[in-house]
């Protein structure tokens, strides 16, 4: 297994400083059923390279009982891909090689930690069920992926590709700690094996430690945990509190507009965790704050029919199910497994009846023409569009302004303006990987105020969160009527 971290940062040997090993040294270690050896390939003031090689000894796994038990066939203990594939022994080597860097912590050069660099790191190999697989876990991350594939037997290219890629990710501007947390947690993940410890409370502990920082809304959340724990009785009470912790939380995560600048606390258990999400501050009230006024703003017209055009999760579904006068709400998402998350958050199947009734969470895509959506008081599209090519807009205003035609639409987004105050996002950069486009204050009132006169709505443009001098707030709401 080899696992290679680079950067361009000047000086890149830097790198030495914050793992916290010395380039001109070789450095070996003992770790389960082998050895871990750390060396630099290069270091050079502009690019620096360090390795993290593992050495794994097949007959001393068998001996030790980390291996394959051998049901499979009479040699499987010996002959297997555990010496050589990134699996749970890769993940504890990182920790055992690079606490100090994964801590957070670099007393010869103590602002280095928070510095924002330059990184690429390559495993050799990775299993994964396919590429979207390794896209799916790293893109929310806000890396570059790439892959390549590896033939089955490169002497029978017939029979084709094997499940093994050599991960590359690049990274603009992260924290070296958080880069090696991300594989700490998700190298475990792919490995479809069994972890060669004992997985425990502890194991638990570990995850929400590594993972606290992006987790929680991170959008394969519970994928992770599952894989990382696999026993019921840790993952369980591990997916609430993350459930929980994102509930109290914003959407400005990976699955909606990206919070850099948010970081929560580096240690506790669980309990503690939950004390130090509140500490998000401003995010959080932000999160609170445009959910509340969309949802007051439907109170306040009185709507009975209500549709909610990605809903995600279903957290401004919960709040107009607690509108009395709201009888029906469409929620509407492109997503299943968003629509899953939301049946459970809002456990739809332990409602009454008669509010089971008043709600209906269905698949669909805000691109194509759909009749279901006809006939409403009123739509929501909360932090949506930025999520949309800027050349589909113009379907996205057809499906929602020319047919569907629902009495107010109210629609928010990010305000690019506001995004340099933002310490960590780069001039042009956008608040997620995702998000297609980001409007200024002045694009945003005047796409809206385009679109209410090709359709015949009247608009206002607000504010939504704290404003700043120059910049204006957060994020924008605009309003249109009928």
């Amino acid at each position: 297994m080899l696992l290679t971290i680079t950067t361009t940062h000047q000086p890149a040997t830097d790198l030495g400083y914050l793992l916290h090993k010395n380039p001109a040294r070789l450095q070996t270690l003992e770790i389960t059923a082998g050895q871990a050896h750390i060396f630099y390939p290069e270091a050079t003031p502009e690019r620096c390279t360090a390795a993290l090689l593992l050495d794994i000894d097949p007959v001393a796994l068998v001996r030790s009982h980390r291996g394959p038990a051998g049901e499979g066939f009479a040699l499987e203990q010996y002959v297997n891909d555990r010496p050589y594939v990134a699996s749970s022994f890769l993940s504890s080597a990182l920790s055992k090689a690079f606490n100090t860097a994964m801590n957070g912590t670099c007393k010869d050069r103590p602002e280095l930690p928070d510095t924002l660099l330059p990184l690429e790191a390559t495993v050799a190999v990775m299993p994964a069920a396919g590429v979207e697989q390794l896209q799916r876990l790293f893109l929310p991350l806000g890396y570059e992926v790439s892959t390549e594939a590896h033939l089955l037997d490169p002497t029978r290219p017939e029979w084709g590709d094997s499940r093994y890629y050599t991960l590359q990710l690049r990274h603009p501007a992260i924290r070296l700690r958080d880069l090696l947390s991300h594989l700490y947690v998700l190298i475990p993940v792919l490995d479809r094996g069994d972890k060669h410890y004992w997985i425990n409370q502890e194991e638990a502990e570990k995850l929400l430690r590594r993972g606290m920082d992006w987790l929680p809304q991170h959008p394969e959340r519970e994928f992770i945990t599952r894989r990382y724990l696999r026993f019921a009785e840790f993952v369980n009470p591990t997916l609430e509190w993350l459930l929980e912790v994102d509930e109290n939380a914003t959407d400005d995560g990976f699955g909606k507009e990206a919070y850099p600048e948010a970081a929560a606390a580096e240690a506790g258990t669980a309990t503690e965790l939950l004390g130090q999400a509140g500490a998000v501050g401003e995010k959080q009230s932000l999160h609170d704050l445009r959910l509340d006024r969309v949802a007051e703003e439907i109170r306040r017209r009185g709507a009975k029919r209500v549709l909610d055009l990605g809903c995600g999760e279903g957290k401004l579904v919960r709040r107009l199910l607690n509108i009395p006068h709201v009888e029906h709400i469409l929620a509407l998402d492109v997503s299943w497994r968003e629509l899953e998350r939301a049946q459970q958050r809002l456990h739809v199947a332990e409602m009454p009846p008669r509010q089971r009734e008043r709600l209906t969470l269905t698949q669909g895509s805000l691109l194509y023409h759909d009749p279901r959506l006809a006939d409403y008081d009123a739509a929501a599209v909360v932090e949506v569009i930025e999520h949309l090519d800027e050349s589909r807009l113009a379907a996205f205003e057809q499906v929602v302004f020319a047919r569907a035609r629902p009495g107010a639409v109210l629609v928010t987004t990010p305000n690019a303006d506001y995004n340099q105050r933002y310490e960590t996002l780069s001039a042009g950069e956008f608040r997620h990987s995702d998000h297609r486009f980001e409007w200024t204050r002045d694009q945003f009132t005047a796409w809206a105020a385009s679109v209410a006169a090709r359709h015949d709505y009247a608009v206002r443009v607000e504010p939504l969160g704290p404003e700043a001098a120059e910049v204006g707030a957060p994020s924008q709401l605009a309003v249109f009527e009928r």
